[in-house]
Parts: C-alpha cells; structure tokens; sequence
C-alpha cells in the first residue's frame, strides 16, 4: 500500500515511481529464486540475507534509521503443503489510508495441521492475487503485534505450488510495511486469520536502537 508520508508527500514523484518499480523487481525475483531452490532450509536463509540487505539499502525500504531486521532460525515443521478448500464466500474491505478501502473476496481456507485454519482473500481490483495475512499468539511478543504476510502474489510474495497442493512455509512469514513506519498504511489479518496457536517462526519484530525507542516514544505521545 502506498505511505502516506512517502509518496503522498514527496515532490519527485518521478523517482519515487522508479524506486518502487525498481522494489517490486527485486522481491518478484528473490521469491522466483525461494520457488527453484531444492532447500527450504537454504532459500529460507538465502531469503533472510537479501531481504536484509534490501531493507538496509534499498531507497524504497520502509525501515526506519535505527530499525534491523530479525528472523527466528528456520525450523522444517513450520513448513506445510496444503490443498485449498472451498468457504463460504465473504467480502473484506479494509481501510489502507490513501488507497481507501480495497476490497477482498474469500477465495477458500487452508486447514495447517496443528496450527489452525487460514482464510485465503482474492484482491479482485487492479493486480489480481492470492493474499494471505496472519496473526498468532505470538503477536505482541516475539512478533509484530497486527499480524504478518505469508503470500501477497501481487506483490511477489509467492512460495509456490506442489501439484494441486500450496507451499506454505510458515518460515516466510514476514512484516507488513507498517511494522517499520506508521505512515504506510497495511490491511492486517481479519478474524478469519488469527491464530490461537503461536507461530514462532519468520519475521520478527525489528530490534530498536536506544534512540529509536526514544524517537518512537515521542511519536506515540504526540503534540
């Protein structure tokens, strides 16, 4: 989604433009890469090492000075293949700030073994894509505390398929953008998307310097 206080406000929308452009190359690649690996283990690590890098470097990133990234060590339980099952059809329309209320349709539901079940939303507007939000018991703790990602296919997020089954790898779990700055605006996950089960795995919060808590603190108070 777009920040409102990026490209909302920025005057050299032509570069902005590029930048993003330049983003969405870059994530569609490495999830090209995750999907040909013959390792989960290996992609996963590969996966942590350039998203990192992407946020630390990248004009586009949405971290803040003094944020780094945190990923918890990869674990093979935390990795499902799962077919899609059909649920009632339900409509979504979250807030996202200057992109108004988009809309989602339910696509299906994943049933993960010892983890709960999963609604599947269909983002039906310009893009078209599977979009798949979490969040789970340990939200607000080891996690970002609104939830994370696992696919976002309009976005690149994309781990792949088995012949009619879905790659979800709960390792790749990671962030929305509003982990790092308020001022992009995220859909996070319904209630159809929350887990009573923790998922330990994946993105963690990001690690705060001393003067980013104190930074933040002053934001959360406010004028």
């Amino acid at each position: 989604m777009v920040p409102l206080g990026h490209a909302g406000d920025m005057v050299d929308l032509l570069a902005w433009s590029q930048h993003v452009a330049s983003w969405r190359r870059e994530v569609h690649a490495l999830y090209a890469d995750v999907r040909t690996s013959g390792d989960p283990a290996t992609a996963h690590a590969d996966w942590v090492e350039r998203r990192t890098e992407l946020f630390d470097t990248h004009p586009a990133t949405a971290r803040q000075q003094g944020q780094a990234l945190r990923h918890a060590a990869y674990d093979p339980a935390y990795r499902f293949v799962v077919e899609l099952q059909p649920a009632e059809p339900a409509e979504w329309a979250p807030a996202t700030g200057s992109d108004g209320a988009v809309p989602f349709t339910r696509a299906g539901r994943f049933e993960i073994p010892g983890i709960g079940s999963l609604d599947v939303w269909w983002l039906g507007s310009y893009g078209n894509g599977i979009f798949l939000p979490l969040r789970d018991a340990t939200a607000g703790h080891s996690t970002y505390g609104a939830g994370r990602y696992l696919l976002d296919t309009v976005k690149g997020a994309d781990l792949g398929r088995e012949g009619d089954s879905w790659v979800l790898d709960l390792n790749f779990s990671y962030n929305p953008s509003c982990a790092y700055d308020p001022a992009w605006a995220c859909p996070l996950a319904p209630l159809g998307n929350r887990l009573t089960a923790e998922v330990p795995v994946g993105e963690l919060s990001p690690a705060l310097s001393e003067a980013t808590w104190t930074t933040q603190a002053d934001r959360d108070i406010g004028p």
